[in-house]
């Protein structure tokens, strides 16, 4: 075992200066193909670091199952150590439930997933779950600033092999498991954030990927429930 270890690490330690093509290809690939799909659905489970100001660092997880239709519904259920939400966006606006207290905010929302990404991201500070990887323009936005980059090799996630991709930008590093194959979704995700001390991660597993789902048409709707109480989002 400590032999194969090492073997890994001396592997790992052997990447190309500057960004190799083919792991470019391979993310290009992926992006490209998850931004034909016009629906899909997929589960995710979710790993962020949190560090103390004492240097330590803690873990929460949390599990969320995603639905997307281009080119406007969006759907994130999300459980967990922190959050207890369910996300909607129908194409006009974007509500945020949280089922434990019945409270929810509603917002008028841009008219594309992409826009409505932007949206919730700078002017409510919602970050959907694997989000980048939804726009139709995601190779550009991971390979944002990337100077380094190369394939470290074959790996398994789930039970499927994957290639093993690692980008470095000047404050972030990005490990991407790509499924092999003429599906290649992305199967796990690691973002490093090396500016920040100890540099914490945010991980996430995509597991039960289904490209022709079956979505009703309560999937992208929301409803107060009865009893149910009405906030305002904090706008940047």
């Amino acid at each position: 075992m400590l032999i194969a270890a090492a073997g890994l690490a001396l592997a790992a330690q052997a990447q190309p200066a500057g960004i190799d093509p083919e792991a470019q290809r391979l993310l290009k690939a992926s992006t490209d193909f998850l931004a034909s799909q016009k629906q899909f659905s997929v589960e995710t489970r979710n790993t962020l670091e949190i560090v103390l100001k004492s240097g330590q660092k803690v873990e929460f997880n949390h599990q969320a199952r995603m639905s997307v239709q281009r080119p406007n519904k969006l759907r994130a259920d999300r459980t967990g150590d922190l959050v207890d939400q369910v996300f909607v966006y129908d194409g006009k606006s974007l509500t945020l439930y949280n089922p434990a207290s019945k409270a929810y905010a509603q917002v008028p929302a841009p008219d594309t997933v992409e826009g409505m990404l932007d949206f919730a991201r700078t002017r409510l500070d919602i970050v959907a779950p694997a989000g980048d990887l939804v726009y139709a323009n995601a190779y550009d936005i991971l390979m944002d600033g990337v100077t380094e980059g190369f394939v470290v090799g074959k790996a398994v996630i789930e039970g499927v092999r994957c290639d093993h991709l690692a980008f470095r930008a000047p404050h972030v590093d990005l490990q991407i498991w790509v499924q092999e194959g003429a599906q290649p979704v992305p199967r796990r995700m690691v973002i490093t954030t090396r500016d920040l001390p100890n540099a914490p991660q945010f991980a996430v597993t995509m597991t039960k990927w289904n490209l022709k789902p079956t979505f009703g048409a309560k999937t992208f709707s929301f409803v107060p429930p009865a009893g149910g109480t009405k906030v305002e989002f904090l706008m940047r």
